[in-house]
């Protein structure tokens, strides 16, 4: 029996001085989506979201890609 998956997930990088900014926006959506390091070497984020969230998280993504210099890894 197959089960759809219950979150997905997309890794990006951030530069180190735009990260708290950044976790603010993204959190201040309520239940959009969870944020946790991914590498906090190379300032990797990983992004988890509900499936039917998606096409939010994406337009979210790309409305804050210039002014966070978001490089989208995964």
């Amino acid at each position: 029996m197959s089960r759809e998956p219950s979150f997905e997930s997309i890794v990006v990088e951030i530069p180190p001085a735009k990260i708290v900014a950044f976790k603010s926006i993204v959190e201040s959506y309520d239940n959009l989506l969870t944020l946790r390091t991914e590498d906090p070497r190379r300032h990797h984020l990983k992004l988890y979201f509900a499936p039917d969230q998606r096409d939010t998280v994406l337009a979210l993504l790309e409305s804050l890609h210039e002014s966070f210099a978001i490089r989208r890894l995964a």
